[in-house]
């Protein structure tokens, strides 16, 4: 929807070493974003959040505390 705030996405090069299968994006925080929002947009159910939590607990420590701007890995 919102595609300012997506960064890298199908064609990201070089990526973290192993992986090779799974496409690596990135998402940028966007004022009024939640990982429910963010879910439901790129997996089509907004109950998938914590997939995108736990993909990111090195920068979260709370699925209800996101901030604008943070880069968040969307596995």
């Amino acid at each position: 929807m919102n595609e300012e705030g997506i960064a890298g996405g199908a064609g990201a090069e070089g990526g973290a070493a192993g992986g090779a299968s799974k496409e690596s994006r990135t998402y940028v925080v966007q004022s009024g974003d939640t990982l429910s929002k963010i879910a439901k947009e790129y997996y089509g159910d907004a109950s998938k959040y914590m997939d995108i939590f736990n993909a990111n607990t090195d920068k979260l420590s709370d699925p209800d505390k996101i901030q604008v701007g943070q880069e968040l890995v969307i596995p």
